[in-house]
């Protein structure tokens, strides 16, 4: 199953001390286009201090890919506690949000605290998702490419923040 829309750009937008953030419309977009639910699903990103987020229509999709790398790894005596633990994360470890007509979702607080977003919220368009950075955080990454970094910079810079 390929993905016909995929997630680009970036935007930052602020939070308001109960976790309202707006979603950026390009972002909205794509999650339409792959499906008719306004909601979002959010979970802690595997690799950053950040959080991952996506249409719940992917959430198959990551399902197959899950599938597809433990057969694999099947002559390998821990790829099912391997897969066990992925599938934990990936579906356990998540949370649904929907969004209002204006765009704007709350984020759980569990969700807010494992993604460490403050005041400020950057949206990162990855491809098949896209990540929601605290942008201290991005800043500070040493994994994070900096050409990206100036993008975020720019952003800051731009929101006067």
């Amino acid at each position: 199953m390929a993905l016909e829309h995929l997630f680009q750009g970036s935007a930052l937008n602020a939070v308001d001390a109960k976790g309202r953030v707006s979603v950026p419309a390009f972002l909205r977009q794509v999650i339409e286009r792959r499906g008719d639910a306004r909601t979002i699903v959010l979970a802690k990103h595997d690799a950053f201090p950040a959080l991952s987020a996506y249409d719940p229509a992917y959430a198959a999709l990551r399902h197959e890919k899950l599938e597809r790398l433990l057969e694999k790894q099947e002559t390998d005596p821990a790829a099912e506690l391997e897969y066990a633990r992925r599938t934990m994360m990936a579906f356990g470890a998540t949370e649904e949000v929907p969004y209002d007509s204006s765009g704007r979702i709350v984020l759980p607080p569990m969700m807010r605290r494992k993604g460490q977003v403050e005041a400020l919220a950057l949206f990162i368009g990855v491809g098949e998702t896209f990540q929601i950075w605290n942008p201290k955080l991005f800043l500070a990454d040493a994994n994070v490419p900096d050409d990206m970094k100036d993008i975020a910079r720019f952003r800051i810079e731009e929101r006067g923040a």
